[in-house]
């Protein structure tokens, strides 16, 4: 490349450097503060899951960032690292139609992370939160569904551009030591999806490490540390590493309309615990439960499905219809299907060891399988259909037309406070602290420091 050409890497943080917050509008505020609430719930509810005991076990370095849930604090790159992964742990957490992504475990420890360290305020919290979100969101939308095609976690690639661009936007960072962190972090992004294959806890991690590289990222390039501008359509950038080369990236998704159109404003909110593919199929379930008073009424159920979802939520067929541990039920549309039938929710009690021992709910998993439906929206829009025949030849059907909690079907403000008093109240907090926590997220953006989130009893 021409030392006169201007990466995208480059546009974008030109963007980035001069956006000021009146600039962010009250949509995209909204719903920013949403996904901070969400994601703040679901950090507490896994503290005494083993997969964040462990890393805190592993991860003990002293420091004064908080980790949500603990009164243990520890150093930036770590409570990023932690936080990220009791985000994600559940599978609960927002997401990203189109290529899906979860832009709230990165983007919130992330930037809890960069303002405790550097003692900024709300409004440096919210600019880097929007500026990161948005580039996660449009990188997704750049070659759908070729990421996953190609063995990698779209969470984990674009997430630690999405980190260390905003935190490079608060720790004053010029435009070209912006554009050097993505380069930078290009090098440390990571995460293939073989937890896939017996839903090992690999995937849990990677929004983590992905929020503490881009803190890291933006740190060195900050001091100096040049990294390649041509990070994401360079012939060795991210798209020709992390992305099936059969789908034709359009970089155009990065920089056209940038402070217009904010892709940020379409995440989607989960009514699930689970992978998002699966939720509409746990709608269409929800929607027959009253017309089956007996499994052993069933004999079969089909569901149609989109080509693109078969190899990470359908095959290998055996091991979805029962699954190797809670964790790779999350990604088992048939064990979706049978708790939706049988318990008519899908929140983290559904997923959990005794769960998954009961005979009743395995014997019906194991009479769901699927067949490919070519006219499936997949990945423009996500949609359930399923079948369910009866041994007396009766034949029931379901439809969900969208993703429930997405930018078609948004949940309610309500609604989204429910989901995260119930995500409180199954880690055993108190109601008053919950309430404490509350008014927190309500004024996040408002804040002057952080410390107040010290005050809340998480225990």
């Amino acid at each position: 490349m021409k030392n006169n050409y201007t990466s995208i890497a480059e546009i974008y943080s030109k963007w980035a450097f001069n956006l000021k917050n009146i600039d962010i509008p009250e949509e995209v505020q909204n719903k920013l503060q949403i996904i901070v609430m969400d994601s703040i719930g679901l950090m507490a509810s896994a503290k005494k899951e083993p997969y964040v005991v462990s890393l805190i076990n592993a991860l003990k370095e002293n420091g004064n960032c908080i980790l949500v849930g603990h009164e243990y604090k520890t150093s930036p790159f770590n409570a990023s690292i932690i936080n990220g992964t009791s985000v994600h742990g559940e599978d609960f957490d927002d997401t990203f139609e189109g290529t899906p992504v979860h832009v709230g475990a990165v983007m919130v420890p992330a930037m809890l992370s960069a303002v405790q360290a550097n003692n900024l305020s709300g409004s440096e919290f919210l600019r880097g939160l929007a500026i990161g979100s948005e580039l996660i969101c449009r990188l997704a939308l750049v070659a759908p569904t070729a990421v996953h095609r190609q063995g990698f976690h779209p969470t984990a690639i674009f997430g630690a551009f999405g980190s260390s661009i905003g935190i490079s936007s608060v720790i004053g960072s010029d435009i070209k030591q912006m554009s050097s962190a993505l380069g930078v972090v290009g090098s440390m992004a990571s995460g293939i999806i073989e937890y896939l294959a017996e839903g090992t806890s690999t995937k849990r991690l990677h929004p983590g490490w992905a929020a503490g590289c881009g803190y890291q990222s933006a740190n060195i390039a900050k001091s100096g540390f040049i990294g390649p501008r041509t990070v994401f359509e360079g012939k060795h950038g991210a798209f020709s590493s992390f992305a099936k080369d059969t789908i034709e990236p359009n970089f155009s998704h990065i920089t056209d309309q940038l402070g217009t159109r904010w892709e940020c404003t379409n995440l989607a909110i989960k009514p699930y615990a689970c992978g998002t593919m699966a939720q509409p199929f746990i709608d269409c379930a929800i929607k027959l439960r009253d017309k089956i008073s007996n499994i052993e009424e069933i004999d079969k159920i089909i569901a149609q499905v989109g080509e693109g979802t078969v190899h990470r939520l359908w095959e290998p067929l055996k091991e979805k219809q029962s699954p190797s541990s809670p964790y790779g039920a999350k990604f088992s549309v048939p064990y979706c299907i049978a708790i939706g039938i049988l318990d008519g929710e899908a929140g983290l009690m559904q997923f959990t060891d005794s769960r998954l021992k009961d005979s009743e709910l395995m014997k019906l998993t194991s009479k769901i399988s699927y067949e490919i439906n070519p006219k499936d929206e997949y990945p423009k829009n996500y949609s359930g259909n399923i079948k369910v025949f009866k041994k007396n030849g009766e034949i029931l059907s379901a439809n969900q037309p969208s993703l429930r909690g997405g930018k078609k079907d948004p949940l309610s403000i309500k609604e989204v406070y429910k989901k995260f008093e119930a995500n409180l109240n199954f880690a055993g907090i108190k109601k008053n602290e919950i309430k404490k926590l509350s008014k927190f997220v309500e004024n996040i953006f408002k804040t002057k420091d952080f410390k107040n989130l010290s005050e809340i009893d998480f225990n």
